[in-house]
């Protein structure tokens, strides 16, 4: 699948809200729509850097979720917009790959 294919069927909205349902029970109701946004551009900024999104990216990429988790926490600590917990970074991180990878089941179909 390719990032051309996700982005013709993504839609922001829908992102935020399949995060916020399939967010841990200890994290409902901690983070707003506008933190999941933040932490959900961090992810995508991440992607940038890595040439992800680049037209001639590989249409299979593996992401070190590890690597990827620690980016986004790292530069949501220096921007101190607000304390996010490394487990609630990885939770809106699985959240949104999970995400993703409904819209790969949907183009799939």
């Amino acid at each position: 699948m390719s990032e051309k294919d996700i982005g013709s069927t993504y839609d922001e909205e829908d992102s935020v809200k399949f995060i916020q349902s399939s967010m841990p029970d200890e994290f409902k109701g901690q983070l707003s729509d506008d933190d999941i946004n933040y932490l959900v551009d961090l992810i995508y900024e991440y992607y940038e850097d890595k040439g992800y999104l680049s037209d001639d990216a590989d249409d299979d990429i593996e992401i070190d979720e590890e690597d990827l988790i620690n980016y986004v926490f790292k530069n949501a600590k220096s921007d101190n917009i607000k304390p996010f917990t490394i487990e609630q970074v990885e939770a809106v991180i699985e959240g949104e790959l999970s995400y993703c990878d409904t819209l790969d089941n949907d183009i799939e179909e």
